[in-house]
């Protein structure tokens, strides 16, 4: 079983390993391996299971676990984005992010959760929503719009 130091060691390779020179911008292997088709798509989600699972053992909230599943899912839909979601896994650091708040929460007497999760998951939820209802209304748009070209072409 992966305790917390072995986790902690995995979030920072994979966030914030290495240091642009010159500035004080971190990452780590999470962008480079995000480069390499299927293999980049799951490393991320992977460990973000293991985190996610670590703080269920651990009985850390449950509001606190939906964010952390909630920062996983964000974190994969804007990595399967060629390239740009290389650039975003610089800046995002989901897995830092999900370490932060399982080390906050899984402490013995640990933080309860703060109202700012319970946003933080309902927006983002809502958003997620948003997104796919406009993703498939822009995707019904689109086949209608070249249903009726084609039917165009054929005519004419």
């Amino acid at each position: 079983m992966i305790r917390l130091p072995d986790l902690q060691r995995y979030a920072t390779v994979l966030d914030k390993a290495f240091r642009i020179p010159g500035t004080k911008i971190r990452f780590g292997l999470d962008p480079i391996i995000g480069l390499v088709p299927v293999l980049g798509d799951l490393a991320s989600p992977v460990f973000a299971g293991m985190l996610v699972l670590e703080g269920a053992r651990l009985g850390i909230p449950k509001i606190v676990l939906m964010r952390m599943v909630v920062n996983a899912l964000i974190d994969a839909v804007i990595g399967a984005i060629p390239f740009a979601g290389a650039v975003a896994d610089v800046f995002i650091k989901a897995n830092t992010r999900n370490m932060a708040l399982l080390e906050r929460h899984a402490v013995p007497g640990g933080i309860p959760a703060r109202r700012g999760d319970y946003w933080f998951v309902w927006i983002a939820l809502a958003s997620l929503v948003i997104g796919i209802v406009l993703i498939l209304w822009f995707t019904l748009w689109l086949a209608t719009k070249v249903w009726a070209l084609g039917k165009e072409l054929m005519a004419g």
